[in-house]
C-alpha cells in the first residue's frame, strides 16, 4: 500500500492541479464554452454520451489492437530477415523508413480513397505507423549481438540457425519490448487518425469521427470528453503492454541467467578436464 501511495500520488496530484488551474483559466479568462469548456462540462458530456462513448472507445481499442498485432507479427519478422540477409536489410530498410517519414494525414485520404472507408482502413492505417518501431528495434536486438558470445557459441560448434534461436531471438527481446511500448502508442494514434478518415457507418464511428463531428459542430464539450478518452485509452493500453514486456523480461531474465550458469559451468568443466593421452 505505501508502494502504491508513492506511485499513484505524485501523478495524482498533478492531474488535480492541471484540472483546476484548466477550470480557473476559464473562468478567470471568460474563455467562451464553445472554445474551452469548464471540466465539469465535460465530465457531464462524458456521461450523458457514456453509452457511445465507450461504444466509440471499444472500436477505437479494437482497430489500435489489432494495428499493433500486425505490426508486431510482420515487423519481427521483416526484423528476423533483415537480420537472417544482410543484403536484404541493405536492398529493403531504407524503404521501411518510409513508413515513418511520411505523414500519416498524408496517407489517410488515399487510403479512403482507394481502399475504400470501413475497419480495414482504420487497422492498415494503425499498423503501418507501428510498424517501423518494431523493425528497428527487432532489427537492432537480433544484429547488436556481444562479439565474446559469437565467439563462445562459434566455440562450441553451433551453428547458424542455432546462434539465431539461442542467442539473437533472446537478446533481441529487450529491444522488442522497448520498441513495443512505443508502438502500441502509435497504433492508437493512427487508429484515431484513420477513424477521422476512413469511418463507415457499417463498421461503426470510434473516438476519432465523433472527435471531428463534435468540434465541427462546436460541441466542444462533447469533443473534450472523446479526445480524453482516446488519451485514457492510450495510456491504459500502454500500461497494459508495459506490465506484459516487464513479466516477458523477468521470464526471459531467468532464463538467461539458468543459461549463462549453465555455460560458465559447462567452461570450466572443459577447463578441469585431463588432456587426452594423460
Amino acid at each position: 500500500m505505501t508502494h502504491l501511495v508513492r506511485t499513484v500520488w505524485p501523478s495524482l496530484t498533478v492531474l488535480i492541479l492541471v484540472v483546476l488551474a484548466w477550470d480557473r483559466a476559464v473562468v478567470w479568462g471568460e474563455i467562451p464554452s464553445y472554445l474551452v469548456p469548464r471540466p465539469e462540462a465535460v465530465a457531464r458530456a462524458a456521461w450523458n454520451d457514456r453509452t457511445s462513448l465507450a461504444s466509440a472507445a471499444g472500436l477505437t481499442a479494437q482497430a489500435a489492437l489489432c494495428g499493433f498485432a500486425l505490426s508486431l507479427v510482420v515487423g519481427s519478422l521483416t526484423a528476423l530477415a533483415f537480420a537472417t540477409w544482410s543484403w536484404v536489410r541493405r536492398s529493403c530498410y531504407p524503404y521501411a523508413i518510409f513508413l515513418q517519414t511520411v505523414p500519416i494525414v498524408a496517407i489517410a485520404p488515399l487510403i479512403n480513397l482507394y481502399p475504400g472507408p470501413g475497419f480495414g482502413s482504420v487497422v492498415l492505417l494503425s499498423w503501418m505507423i507501428s510498424l517501423f518501431p518494431i523493425v528497428t528495434g527487432g532489427t537492432t536486438g537480433l544484429t547488436r549481438v556481444p562479439p565474446e558470445w559469437l565467439e563462445l557459441f562459434r566455440l562450441y560448434g553451433a551453428g547458424r540457425w542455432t546462434i539465431l534461436w539461442k542467442l539473437r531471438i533472446p537478446n533481441a527481446v529487450p529491444h522488442l519490448v522497448t520498441a513495443a511500448k512505443t508502438s502500441v502508442g502509435l497504433a492508437v494514434i493512427g487508429a484515431v487518425v484513420g477513424e477521422m478518415f476512413c469511418a463507415s457507418s457499417k463498421s461503426g464511428y470510434g473516438l476519432g469521427y465523433w472527435i471531428q463531428a463534435t468540434s465541427r459542430t462546436l460541441e466542444a464539450d462533447r469533443a473534450f470528453a472523446y479526445f480524453l478518452t482516446s488519451t485514457g485509452l492510450a495510456l491504459s493500453i500502454f500500461l497494459i503492454a508495459g506490465a506484459v514486456g516487464t513479466i516477458v523480461l523477468k521470464a526471459m531474465g531467468d532464463r538467461a541467467t539458468l543459461h549463462q550458469l549453465e555455460l560458465e559451468y559447462d567452461s570450466n568443466a572443459r577447463r578441469r578436464r585431463p588432456p587426452r593421452g594423460v
